[in-house]
Order: C-alpha cells, then sequence, then structure tokens
C-alpha cells in the first residue's frame, strides 16, 4: 500500500471518529505538499467542512490532531487555511529505504500483468535515411516499449518497412535514368544516404518539368503536376511492380537492399532493436483482398473510374480511396492487410502505433474502417500520437533534402561529448576503445534524454547547439550524477554497509528524508509513465532525483562523516539513489557510465 493510499484510510478514520460519518475513498483528496509548505502530503479539507460544520482551519486542526494520536507514521502537522500537511516520521522513510535496499531491479514489477502489447515503431520508407523525425519516432518506440515492460506486461516490439508504393519508385525511376550505373559500394556512401540522394535528385527533376510545362504549354500548375513525364514513369514503374515485372521487382529488391543494410547500422547505432520486422510489399496484398471482400459484402463502394472507397460520412468524415483506378494500393489498403495479419499471429490487448500526430486521421479512418468491415479486434487498435520535431528555420522535408540526418547528428553528438571530456581529463587511465564506449554513450544519452523529456504530445524544436549542453537539466548530468555514486561506492569498499540493516531510529535530515522520498516515488511514476504512454515523466524524475542527491552529497559528508551508524545510512542511501536512477534511466533506453 502506498503512502498516499494509508493516509486515505486514515483520514477516512479520522472523519468518523470525529464527526461520525462514513465516507468512501473519492471523498478525500491527498496530494504531495507543495515545497514551499512543511510537510510530506497534503488533505484538502472543504469536502468534509458539510460534516464537521466548522471552518476550514477547526476542521483542519481535529483531523490533523486526530492522525498525530492515532496514526505512528504521522510525526506532525501544521494547518494552512483549508489545507492539513500532514509531516511523516523520519522511522517511515528508514523503514522504507531499508525495504529497497539492495533491490537491483528497484521500479519494475516482477509479476507479469498478464496483458501483451504490440508497439510499432521507427516506420521508415526505403527510399531516404533516417533522420530527426524518425530519432523521435525510434526513442519514443523504444522507452515506451520497455516501460511497459517494466509494469509487468508482455510486449511485442515491431517495424513496418514502407518498401512500396510511389515514393519508392521515384528514387528508382531517378537512379535508372542518372546513375549510369553507380552503387553504393562504387561511390563509398552508405546505402540508405545513396537512395536518398534520389529521391531528392527525383524532386529536383519534377520541379523542373513542371516549370517547362507551365511556361512551353501553358498549363496550369495543378494541371502540369499531373503531367510531368518523370512523375508518369514513376506511377507506370508502380503499375510494373504490382503486376509481378520482373526487370522491376529486381531493381527495387537491390535497392531495398542497399537500404536496408545501411537503416541496421544506424539502428545499432541508436541501440534500437524489433522483435519483428513487417514489410509493407508483404501485407499490402491482403489488405486488397480484404478491401475486396468488404466491396462485395456492400460495405465499401466502386466509382465509375475504378476506385474503391469507404463511405465515413455518416460518422462526421469525408470518403476514403483504398484502392485507386488502375487497382493499386495505398497506404490505408497495407495498414488494413498488417492489422489484420498481425491480430490473427498474436494475441494481444493492444497495438499501439507510435506515429506523429500529422497522421491523426488515418489512425482515426482505419479504426472505424475495421469496425466497418466487422473485426472485433478495431478498438484495440491504439494511436500514440505524438509532436513533429522541428528546427529553427521550421519544418523539415525528405525530399528537397532539408533534413537533419540521423547519422551524422549521431556522429556530431560524439564528436562533441569527446571533445568535453578530453578538455575535463575524467577518462585518463581509460584505453582507446573503453573511453569510446564512455564517449558513445554520454552522446547517445545526451540526444535521447533531450529527445525524451520532452512530453510526446507536444511539437518540441530542436536545437543542435541546445541538445549537446551538457549542463542543467540533461542527460550527461544525470549520467555524471550516476557515476559520481558509483565513484563514492568504490572509494568505500572495506567498510561493512552493504551487508547491514540499518537501524530505523538513525536521524535522518529532511534532505535525507526528501531523497528517500524521491526514491520511494520511482514505482509510482513507472506506473503513471505505463499508463499515459509518456517517457517524460521517468526523465523529469531522473533529473529530480539527480538534482537533489548532488545537493545532499554537497551538504553531508558520506565517507569522512565519524557516526559509522550515519556513513553506512548515507552510503546505503547513495547507492539506492544509483539504482533508482540507472533503472529509471534505462527504461529512457539510456546507458549510464560507471566513470565520467
Amino acid at each position: 500500500m502506498t503512502l498516499e493510499m494509508m493516509l486515505t484510510q486514515q483520514v477516512l478514520a479520522a472523519v468518523k471518529a470525529c464527526y461520525g460519518v462514513e465516507l468512501t475513498e473519492k471523498d478525500v483528496q491527498v496530494q504531495e505538499t507543495r515545497k514551499d509548505f512543511t510537510g510530506d502530503l497534503t488533505v484538502v479539507v472543504f469536502p468534509f467542512l458539510r460534516y464537521s460544520r466548522k471552518k476550514p482551519e477547526e476542521t483542519a486542526q481535529d483531523l490533523g490532531e486526530y492522525l498525530k494520536q492515532h496514526v505512528e507514521e504521522v510525526e506532525n502537522y501544521n494547518v494552512i487555511k483549508g489545507f492539513l500537511n500532514i509531516e511523516i516520521s523520519p522511522v517511515y522513510w528508514m523503514e522504507v529505504l531499508n525495504e529497497v535496499i539492495g533491490q537491483k531491479r528497484y521500479g519494475y514489477k516482477e509479476e507479469p500483468s498478464g496483458k501483451t502489447y504490440m508497439i510499432e515503431y521507427s516506420s521508415p520508407n526505403t527510399n531516404k535515411p533516417l533522420h530527426l523525425g524518425h530519432i523521435r519516432n525510434n526513442f519514443l518506440g523504444w522507452s515506451v516499449s520497455e516501460i511497459q515492460k517494466a509494469n509487468g506486461h508482455k510486449v511485442i516490439m515491431v517495424n513496418l518497412v514502407n518498401d512500396r508504393g510511389i515514393h519508392i519508385c521515384k528514387s528508382m525511376v531517378a537512379w535508372k535514368k542518372f546513375a549510369n550505373g553507380a552503387t553504393p559500394e562504387s561511390t563509398g556512401i552508405k546505402g540508405d544516404h545513396f537512395v536518398g540522394d534520389y529521391y531528392v535528385r527525383f524532386d529536383k527533376e519534377y520541379k523542373a518539368e513542371v516549370k517547362q510545362l507551365m511556361e512551353e504549354k501553358g498549363l496550369e500548375e495543378e494541371e502540369a503536376k499531373k503531367q510531368a513525364p518523370i512523375l508518369l514513369e514513376a506511377q507506370e514503374m508502380l503499375r510494373l511492380w504490382e503486376a509481378g515485372d520482373q526487370e522491376t521487382v529486381a531493381l527495387w529488391r537491390t535497392m531495398n537492399d542497399w537500404v536496408l543494410k545501411g537503416f541496421d547500422e544506424t539502428y545499432r547505432m541508436m541501440g534500437i532493436q524489433f522483435d519483428k520486422v513487417y514489410f509493407e510489399s508483404q501485407t499490402y496484398k491482403k489488405g486488397r483482398d480484404i478491401v475486396l471482400k468488404g466491396l462485395a459484402d456492400g460495405v465499401l463502394y466502386r466509382k465509375e473510374t475504378g476506385s474503391v472507397w469507404a463511405d465515413l460520412t455518416g460518422d462526421g468524415l469525408d470518403h476514403k480511396l483504398l484502392l485507386r483506378d488502375d487497382g493499386t494500393s495505398v497506404y490505408m489498403t497495407q495498414d488494413l492487410g498488417t492489422a489484420y495479419d498481425r491480430f490473427n499471429e498474436f494475441e494481444m490487448d493492444e497495438e499501439i502505433y507510435v506515429v506523429g500526430n500529422e497522421q491523426n486521421y488515418h489512425f482515426q479512418v482505419l479504426k472505424l474502417i475495421c469496425k466497418k468491415l466487422g473485426f472485433d479486434w478495431a478498438d484495440k487498435i491504439k494511436h500514440l500520437s505524438y509532436g513533429m520535431v522541428e528546427l529553427p528555420e521550421g519544418k523539415m522535408k525528405s525530399r528537397e533534402g532539408t533534413v537533419v540526418d540521423a547519422d551524422d547528428l549521431i556522429e556530431e553528438m560524439i564528436n562533441t561529448a569527446r571533445t568535453t571530456s578530453e578538455e575535463l581529463g575524467k577518462l585518463d587511465g581509460y584505453t582507446k576503445e573503453e573511453a569510446e564506449d564512455v564517449y558513445r554513450k554520454v552522446a547517445l544519452g545526451a540526444l535521447k534524454y533531450f529527445i525524451l523529456k520532452v512530453d510526446p504530445k507536444k511539437t518540441m524544436m530542436f536545437n543542435p547547439k541546445e541538445s549537446i549542453d551538457f549542463n542543467g537539466n540533461t542527460g550527461p548530468f544525470i549520467q555524471y550524477t550516476y557515476a559520481r555514486i558509483q565513484s563514492l561506492l568504490r572509494k568505500s569498499i572495506g567498510t561493512e554497509h552493504e551487508k547491514i540493516t540499518l537501524n530505523i531510529h538513525t536521524p535522518l535530515t529532511k534532505k535525507e528524508q526528501y531523497l528517500v522520498k524521491l526514491i520511494a516515488k520511482l514505482p509510482a511514476v513507472v506506473s503513471e509513465a505505463g499508463d499515459t504512454y509518456s517517457p517524460a515523466l521517468l526523465a523529469n524524475y531522473s533529473y529530480d532525483l539527480a538534482k537533489e542527491f548532488n545537493q545532499f552529497y554537497h551538504d553531508f559528508p558520506v565517507l569522512k562523516e565519524e557516526n559509522e551508524e550515519i556513513r553506512n545510512m548515507r552510503l546505503l542511501l547513495s547507492e539506492t539513489c544509483g539504482i533508482a536512477l540507472r533503472n529509471a534511466m534505462g527504461m529512457l533506453g539510456i546507458e549510464m557510465p560507471e566513470r565520467m
């Protein structure tokens, strides 16, 4: 039972004893005491005035006195208007510390919940390298998965590679027209970057052709966009691909392999993995079959031009295209096929799509069409919508090449970590390999923390200069705090602190009590982060805990404390802080160096 739940029960007993009324838990409001007041928990007394028939201050006084007399955990209380601030006994905090000491997996629920979640994230297109937007997606998907595991759920982490469609054909057409047989091997360019360059080249040529048609034939812009020869080539290539044309499929396979090898390198560097990878090229046919069955059953309709649509106007939406005039598939088609396959393959309570908020409408439609088609799992589809990542100069556009490349960004972060560490001289005595491992951990810690500390729902501004600032509310600050704790513990070898149970009457300062209180919050933060799909809660918890530990470390001696009982308590408190930091940051996918 949490402290809040215990106090809630005791407040109900106090109300009954003082005013003869039996209330329920929903009548009691318990919250954390604001930092500018003395106390640990605050009880709001206004709901009890109708029973006490007294002023708020007098009611709070009645209840506070009862709690102090009858509840051993309550040390003292004070009243501020209609708020009863409760101070919890130091003995209680010592009992909490004793309970969590040595729990290496503190914050993790060991009992399985019995629930299974599938979480899809990354979902790249094989026509360009991973960029900053993908970085937020991957870090968010990975962290949400780890947090759900920490809550005892079974998690299936999946990736859906968008390896078919008109955008893929654009890169293929550009390569055929302009590459002269060049390959990633012949140019020394990483495969995903190599193919991405041709996607950008396609857009450049397409715009030039549109402009030429407008100037030479006097076409309106929209008509010129439809008639541009290079776009017509891409559309024909998509038709040939879906028809199984051998030459087209062979080129598609070759270029896809170039990109996928590049992706794998980037995923390894980011520390990202998947339990299963799906490919759109393998699921779109199932989607087409589902659409044609829906058409036969009268759930969908066909236009005279041959395209197939869903009429969603009765649900406040519009008409949604599911198959084009030429019979080729759209994104929605393959998402129907993929969802169908997954729910037939796995028993799961929820399928969570980690996709940016630009696709809110898409997932609203997906869920609705699945319901109309009679799939009983439609309500298990959840879209974890997150805000876009913008640059100071505006939105990124892949086809124009105005993106922050994931590989370049990670390399820049590692170089900055290396420069900073070398200037500080903290890794003297490390081998080159050991030092490089620390630089990698610090660089990715800085990047992951900068991304994940922001509420997923919010659009975030990414300023590269701010992201590599190693002070304040940053990943490296928290990593450094952890490394400081490990250094302290290494220096303490030879003391008996690891083998002891603390005396619950060991005196605790207010600062030490607050540290224990913060440590005790971790399981609740993990639970809330799981419920809200928000790694930001754990990121900000980690920062608060690191900040408080550093203040404690600055204000109180640990190894130099002469009283053995207090010294052991502070060592164990430090060790437990380290475990809480390591586990909380681990759920964000951030590794913690033993030394920095």
